[in-house]
């Protein structure tokens, strides 16, 4: 599995309207079909302007991932440049899963 991770400080005078939107886009992105979940997280940490968020896509393979940024990316980035502008600043990486862990249930 891989993981599409954008992480996105938006200003407080946007902040509301672009959560709003968020979800709509994440839904757009998902819609593409190249994905097979997303995760919308807060990162907690003091901001001196704005606040942070993490979206997370999982795809299943490397070609879901590559076909996204050859056939929909750029639309749908430039959506979120021209709604929101210099109010938004994002950047992204790859990682890509290796193992998952779990606890072992001890109790008896």
């Amino acid at each position: 599995m891989y993981i599409y991770n954008v992480t996105i400080n938006i200003e407080d005078s946007s902040h509301d309207e672009w959560l709003v939107w968020m979800e709509t886009h994440i839904g757009d992105v998902l819609n593409t079909g190249k994905f097979t979940s997303a995760k919308l997280t807060e990162v907690l940490a003091e901001n001196e302007s704005g606040r942070t968020y993490s979206v997370q896509y999982s795809a299943n393979s490397r070609e879901d991932l590559d076909n996204y940024y050859q056939f929909h990316g750029d639309k749908l980035r430039l959506e979120a440049v021209q709604k929101f502008g210099n109010k938004m600043l994002a950047f992204r990486t790859e990682l890509k899963l290796i193992k998952e862990f779990y606890p072992i249930n001890t109790s008896n």
